[in-house]
């Protein structure tokens, strides 16, 4: 049981200690509202180019986007380059279109470590510190936050000097994903890793990341690991309704049950509509159609109607293809089956060099600030 106290967050007060990790191509306005409706938290957008965004990218742009409802507005800035990140940060502040930003500092994707950014830029200790320097100090009272690994491989291990850099610039919460880039997603987090970091770390809220399938999950990290609240990533594509079990869990109340089919049925309609209201009717259900497999996994639900799902057409389509599944309920075997994901360990991508010297900074790359969004 918990009665879990608010997340602080510099100015903000978040309801519950619960975060909504930035996921590419996932986290977008549409999902952020249908985790909302489940539970009290912080959704924090899908990661956006500080350099896309300077140079005035429509896709990026609508990404960036939130709903007029939407508070408070959550934002994830990426880029290796302490000019845009700042700049982008002062015009994202000046034009009120953000209550809090988080830096990307934990990225493991390919086409983001090999220009020196996502989780491979904290190796490089003093462009690490320029990069979130520039963001705090452009942010103003608009609180800024760092997610990252716990370092680009064993043998390159950043996550402790990386957390006491974002402390004494000003940074308002860490978060830590426990496991290296190179580990990608396999394995299991090293929730260990958490808790020193929390021992490291002492102004600032610590949050952890990694391997919350289920809502007691979450309550073990925080009792196993002393953080401050918790970051839920792969656990909750398909499941939005986790975020409602994380309200109970977290107010000591009865977790409400998995739904049945027939309610996740209405769910994913839902979801698709809104997909659908924010990108036009073509762009929305193909947004919409990689969630269909997450929300219909650990089902006992047929081949045939999951492959038609996933090259669903229109919302009608969808509408038919729903009123076909089978009525019934998750098998419990199946709570914490995995999904998202799965991939690695992998030889991460790096710019010639990048681990030669953790103090210079020249390697890195311009390439890395990408004018491409929701890597």
């Amino acid at each position: 049981m918990s009665d879990a106290p608010p997340l602080k967050i510099g100015p903000l007060e978040v309801e519950l200690p619960v975060v909504l990790a930035p996921m590419a191509g996932v986290t977008n306005a549409p999902f952020r509202r249908l985790c909302r409706r489940f539970g009290a938290g912080l959704y924090v957008s899908e990661m956006i180019s500080a350099r896309a965004l300077c140079e005035g990218n429509k896709k990026t742009d609508l990404l960036a986007g939130f709903a007029p409802d939407e508070q408070p507005r959550s934002l994830q800035l990426a880029g290796v380059d302490p000019v845009y990140v700042g700049e982008a940060v002062r015009r994202l502040v000046d034009q009120d279109r953000v209550d809090h930003l988080d830096l990307n500092f934990g990225c493991p994707v390919r086409k983001v470590t090999r220009h020196g950014g996502g989780g491979a830029l904290p190796y490089k200790r003093r462009l690490f510190a320029a990069v979130v320097e520039a963001a705090v100090s452009a942010a103003g009272a608009v609180p800024v936050t760092v997610k990252m690994r716990v370092g680009v491989d064993d043998e390159h291990v950043t996550y402790l000097e990386a957390g006491r850099i974002a402390e004494d610039l000003g940074a308002a919460a860490v978060a830590l994903h426990g496991r290296t880039v190179a580990q990608l997603y396999s394995g299991e987090a090293d929730w260990s890793t958490i808790a020193r970091l929390k021992e490291t770390v002492h102004s600032i809220p610590v949050l952890g990341n990694g391997d919350i399938w289920e809502a007691a999950d979450a309550l073990a990290m925080m009792e196993q690991t002393g953080c401050d609240g918790v970051v839920i990533g792969r656990g909750c594509l398909g499941r939005p309704w986790l975020f409602g079990q994380l309200a109970a869990a977290f107010g000591g109340q009865p977790l409400p049950d998995a739904p049945t089919t027939a309610e996740v049925a209405s769910i994913m309609t839902e979801h698709a509509e809104l997909l659908v209201d924010w990108f036009g009717p073509y762009k929305g259900i193909r947004e919409f159609r990689k969630h269909t497999a997450w929300y219909l996994k650990g089902y006992p639900v047929g081949g045939e109607i999951r492959g038609r799902l996933g090259r669903v057409e229109s919302l009608d389509e969808l509408a038919g293809l729903l009123d076909g599944l089978p009525a019934v309920a998750l098998p419990p075997e199946n709570t914490r089956v995995a999904r998202g994901h799965t991939r690695g360990p992998q030889v991460v991508a790096l710019p010639d060099g990048w681990l030669d010297d953790p103090y210079d900074d020249a390697l890195a790359s311009p390439e890395g600030d990408s004018a491409a969004s929701g890597g």
